[in-house]
């Protein structure tokens, strides 16, 4: 199938697919007239990436699960360094959210200042 098929199928967008090919997370052939042509299988695998990627992994984090990618991601168990890269991933993104937390509350504190001022 030709990319904009995989695109649509997957809904990952021609793009996306263009960057996981440059990563070596799919492959594809070149068609005589250089569209690229994928196996009707490497959607399963699309749809994996873009599973690891919405559950808050980075494509450099989804290279470890390369072995597994064309299975059912959703009903197996993750290898060790898999766990350990979504654990890893989970402390990144709480310490994210905390930042962004108190920005959040010196943000509130100074407005409820200036409210009080004004008042």
């Amino acid at each position: 199938m030709r990319i904009g098929e995989l695109a649509d199928i997957t809904g990952a967008s021609p793009r996306a697919l263009r960057n996981y090919e440059r990563e070596g997370l799919i492959a594809s052939e070149r068609a005589a007239n250089g569209y690229r042509v994928y196996e009707a299988r490497t959607a399963v695998r699309v749809r994996n990436i873009r599973h690891l990627l919405a559950a808050g992994l980075t494509l450099a984090d989804v290279q470890c699960f390369t072995p597994c990618l064309d299975g059912d991601m959703t009903t197996t168990l993750p290898s060790p360094e898999g766990l350990r890269i979504a654990r890893e991933r989970l402390a990144v993104i709480d310490e994210r959210i905390a930042a962004q937390l108190e920005a959040r509350n010196r943000l509130a504190r100074a407005l409820d200042a200036v409210s009080a001022l004004s008042s």
